[in-house]
């Protein structure tokens, strides 16, 4: 029986055009879906959409469309986004899908309640409908919510309420022991000082009068699954958790990647709720930091956000995944500006790797007999180095990158003390060696590319098996 992996980037709400934070943490996920396929295991790699909200509600009236026009139009621009960067998602699950994902929900509610830890009880508070949750009076600033700009709506309601205080000691012994590894440390550390203070019960549902989407719940139409018992089921509706799906005995417990800004949700509120539920916690949650933009949060206000989808149509997708891949760490805040990425995109791919290829790939045209087939199967069949795999399974994605590059370097290093172009005319035999073994190098960066740099490491295999030299350079260098 193949061994599997399950891996989770965040559901991203509709309601604006994905970010560089969104593009990241997608590329991270696909990275190492990739490498767990090349390992030879088999991989389930979701993604999606938070659409049950009354954010998307405002923007969709706003926009002037109907919820389902102004979902669709959002969903495509994600998946558009999604096609550009290579992403080999399995599943684009939806949270307004009732076929796929409410069903899991329900069961979920169910299970929770069958644990006596769903009460219903009245709730006064001030509530933003930006931030979709109550806030306190400390939160505002002039009256109004910071960082949306508004005041928020005093209510008072009568909701359902799932005890998550009950299982703060069990949540800490989970974290502490490794069943549920939080990587990395700061950000475990960061869980478990929470822990400590103790987690407080918390608001699940909402008054249907109040909440115009969502699922209803069960057996009480008068009030909606509130975000936490709806979003964050996606990660186990989508493998078919309430359908009697196989997909979920064989998949979860997966791993969840996500920002550091969304922490407590997956590490405290969905821990307690799989807790309740009787259910497996995730195996492990990747939490990375910020993408700034000279050294500050990107914003509109400041004039430094920097759309992916510009940078794709300058530099090409894969400039995106090899940029976020080795130069964004996956531990801490990483820093992107337009000049950061034009020089590395000249140095590294257009200087580096693409010119590498070329001049390796001439010599070979010129010199040697293109490598028998037999040769290329034996060459897809030897093994990357363990070194590579295990940075990788430790998600030093960026350490893994750079090996390859320190690989590229070494055989430009060897080109220029060595001169195999030159040797070749002089001493012909001892020559074709030096760019045979070369061929063979490059063949095994391909490899290695193969997670990162996918769509590069199928044209340098061709190139090779083809013995040719590229048509025009695998990266145009950019003034």
């Amino acid at each position: 029986m193949s061994k599997t992996f399950y891996i989770t980037t965040p559901i991203y709400y509709p309601n604006a055009k994905l970010h560089m934070g969104h593009a990241y943490t997608t590329v991270i996920c696909d990275v190492l879906a990739r490498a767990h396929r090349l390992k030879g295991e088999e991989v389930y790699f979701l993604t999606g959409a938070d659409e049950n909200t009354e954010k998307v509600v405002r923007a969709a009236k706003e926009a002037g469309q109907n919820m389902e026009e102004y979902l669709n139009n959002i969903v495509e621009n994600f998946k558009s986004l999604f096609s550009k960067l290579e992403i080999s998602y399995d599943q684009f699950i939806r949270t307004s899908d009732s076929k796929n994902h409410w069903p899991g929900v329900t069961e979920i509610w169910k299970l929770l309640e069958k644990s006596g830890d769903i009460e219903k009880r009245s709730y006064e508070g001030l509530y933003c409908v930006g931030h979709e949750a109550f806030i306190t009076e400390k939160d505002l600033v002039l009256g109004k919510c910071p960082e949306h700009d508004e005041k928020p709506q005093l209510l008072k309601e009568e909701n359902y309420f799932f005890k998550l205080s009950k299982y703060t000691k069990q949540i800490k012994e989970k974290i502490e022991s490794g069943e549920m590894e939080i990587i990395p440390e700061s950000r475990k550390n960061e869980i478990l000082a929470l822990l400590e203070r103790g987690l407080e019960n918390i608001s699940f549902s909402r008054s249907a009068d109040k909440m115009s989407v969502g699922i209803p719940v069960p057996n009480d139409s008068s009030q909606k699954i509130y975000v936490w018992g709806d979003a964050l089921v996606n990660y186990i509706s989508a493998l078919g958790f309430g359908r009697g799906d196989e997909l979920y005995k064989k998949f979860w417990p997966g791993m969840h990647v996500i920002g550091k800004d969304i922490l407590r949700f997956h590490a405290a509120i969905w821990p307690g709720m799989l807790l309740s539920a009787g259910l497996p916690l995730p195996k492990k949650l990747l939490v990375h930091g910020f993408i700034t933009s000279g050294g500050k949060k990107m914003s509109k206000s400041l004039g430094n956000v920097i759309d992916p989808m510009f940078l794709i149509d300058t530099y090409g997708a894969e400039a995106v995944r090899y940029y976020l891949a080795r130069h964004i760490s996956p531990f801490e805040d990483g820093d992107l500006t337009l000049e950061s990425f034009k020089d590395a995109y000249n140095a590294n791919l257009a200087n580096g790797l693409g010119n590498l290829t070329s001049r390796i790939m001439k010599m070979a045209q010129d010199n040697i007999e293109k490598l028998k087939e037999e040769k290329i199967e034996e060459l897809e069949k030897k093994e990357i180095p363990k070194e590579f795999f295990d940075y990788l399974d430790k998600f030093e994605i960026n350490k893994a990158v750079d090996l390859i590059w320190f690989e590229i370097s070494e055989m430009d290093k060897f080109i220029q003390e060595n001169q195999p172009f030159k040797v070749v005319k002089t001493e012909k035999e001892k020559g074709q060696k030096m760019i045979s073994d070369l061929v063979i190098r490059l063949f095994n960066v391909a490899k290695m590319l193969e997670p990162i740099l996918p769509e590069t490491s199928v044209k340098i295999k061709e190139l090779i098996k083809q013995n040719r030299t590229p048509d025009k350079p695998l990266f145009a260098r950019k003034d």
